[in-house]
């Protein structure tokens, strides 16, 4: 499992947003100069990040974005879902009978548990974390 550059570039300009003071509204273009986000690229990762709710953005001259919620109250398992969706090590943690090999698998519990840590982790570090 590999997260995507998008994500990537998701976590950055929630962390940027994060660093900035409560409610206040930047310009799409000084978070992609700032944090080094092709402008195109950051357009559709702040659409995905509003849609989600992580999010607030508004058009014209005193215009931007800023977090919709408090940076402790955002998760990086919440970005990268927004942008990503769920996270998935292997199918067969999320369909049963995908596997032929289902009943008596001794690498399933070793997915299991390496997808529950990793949630876990991920749902457990927020932004109050990472504006240092």
């Amino acid at each position: 499992m590999q997260i995507t550059r998008q994500a990537d570039y998701a976590i950055r300009a929630v962390r940027y947003l994060a660093r900035q003071s409560a409610n206040q509204r930047v310009a799409t273009s000084t978070v992609a100069r700032e944090m080094k986000i092709p402008p195109s690229f950051l357009a559709k990762i702040i659409s995905q990040l509003s849609i989600a709710g992580l999010l607030h953005t508004s058009r014209g001259a005193r215009g931007g974005v800023s977090l919709a919620r408090e940076p402790k109250d955002i998760s990086v398992l919440d970005v990268v879902e927004a942008i990503d969706g769920p996270i998935l090590l292997n199918e067969c943690i999320a369909e049963t009978h995908t596997c032929s090999f289902e009943k008596d698998c001794p690498v399933h519990p070793i997915w299991h548990e390496a997808q529950i840590q990793l949630v876990k982790h991920l749902g457990d570090t927020n932004f109050s974390t990472l504006t240092n």
